[in-house]
């Protein structure tokens, strides 16, 4: 009986260049970029240091909404912002049709629906095949006097410092006493404050597809496919496909970052740096084939020589080498030695793919 291998991708990094929540804030809340920067570095400290019960990587998206509500985003608006805004990472029509031709593929995503619904529409892959964060804004309400108040806690939020995380650091009293107060006022904000108000229930209702619920997707998506963990390959680039990462590594499967940042390349087994998504076509094509044993093997001897005579697509191949006539874009298995130098290589090489603002989130 023949394997039946599953392909499962983050979406924003290894198939898009957007931060969609962050384009959205940036775009209709004053000083959204800054606003939204320093939810999301709370956002690191909640799910990296403090690992607050409940809280999965990636809860800005939640956290960020009552000030979305407050500046008078309604669904439309992030239905038209979504499809007018898609930024792909270059060859990713072609990557996912070619996968989708060989194998199931699946995305699992933190983004908000509106976005995913305009992705999908665009590269044509099905929405049914992906898990993300299901939201319907319009059903909050929202009163002048909490509308007032959100948008004095945004302008106060986007004045903060930003909170830098010591290297190492265990807990948050290692962070500076600045530091320390920021983390506390923010306490006061979003587990105080914004709780007591009607729009509050926008947080305790909406469920981000982030940290441990990308790992129950997966635990889903082989349920409905009948696969096993051994035999899924899963690309993803930040804080948020940690757990996924766990989940598919220690059931043996295949872990790839993608112009990922620190928290991606040291839970991953291969570690990708490419402006073109061709090169996870190939790798998607060897493990879907030939499985994870000869994707390592290709890894460990990258070079044209070993792509030309090798397992892969000699179309998909013929076309990478179309592209990088050269020297191929930089691929390498994970190790506890280059780990540290890799993380911080392709944590620069995303800033230059996605732009500083999106690729210093984590």
């Amino acid at each position: 009986m023949s394997v039946r291998r599953v392909f499962i991708s983050d979406c924003e990094g290894p198939i898009s260049k957007n931060d969609n929540a962050f384009e959205l804030t940036t775009h209709f809340v004053p000083n959204g970029d800054k606003l939204f920067s320093i939810i999301s570095k709370y956002d690191d400290v909640l799910a990296d240091i403090v690992k607050r019960p409940g809280y999965n990587a990636g809860d800005t998206l939640k956290l960020i909404l009552p000030f979305l509500k407050a500046y008078d985003v309604t669904d439309q608006k992030m239905r038209e912002f979504s499809s007018q805004n898609l930024l792909l990472i270059a060859g990713t029509k072609e990557t996912l049709k070619h996968i989708m031709s060989i194998s199931d593929a699946f995305i699992v995503s933190t983004s908000y629906e509106h976005y995913i619904h305009a992705l999908c529409d665009f590269v044509g892959f099905p929405f049914t095949n992906t898990y993300c964060t299901r939201l319907t804004l319009d059903k909050y309400s929202l009163s002048e006097e909490e509308k007032a108040k959100l948008r004095a806690i945004a302008k106060e939020i986007a004045t903060m410092q930003m909170i830098t995380i010591p290297r190492g650091a265990p807990v948050v009293s290692d962070f500076s006493t600045r530091d320390q107060a920021t983390f506390q006022r923010l306490e006061q904000i979003f587990w105080k404050e914004i709780p007591a108000m009607q729009i509050g229930q926008v947080i305790t209702e909406v469920t981000t597809v982030g940290g441990e619920q990308k790992a129950r997707s997966i635990r889903d998506i082989l349920r409905k496919t009948g696969a096993t963990c051994l035999d899924v390959m899963y690309v993803g680039d930040s804080i948020t496909d940690v757990q996924a990462f766990q989940e598919v590594r220690r059931n043996y499967g295949l872990t790839v970052s993608y112009n990922g940042n620190d928290y991606a390349v040291i839970n991953a087994q291969v570690s990708v740096m490419s402006e073109n998504n061709l090169v996870t076509a190939v790798l998607a094509d060897v493990f879907l084939k030939h499985g994870k044993t000869e994707v390592l093997k290709l890894v460990e001897n990258w070079t044209p020589e070993t792509l030309a005579g090798g397992l892969a697509d000699a179309a998909l191949v013929k076309r990478l080498f179309e592209l990088y006539p050269s020297k191929l874009p930089k691929i390498q298995i994970v190790t506890s030695e280059n780990m540290e130098s890799l993380a911080a290589e392709s944590s620069q090489f995303r800033k230059q793919v996605r732009g500083e603002a999106v690729g210093k989130l984590g």
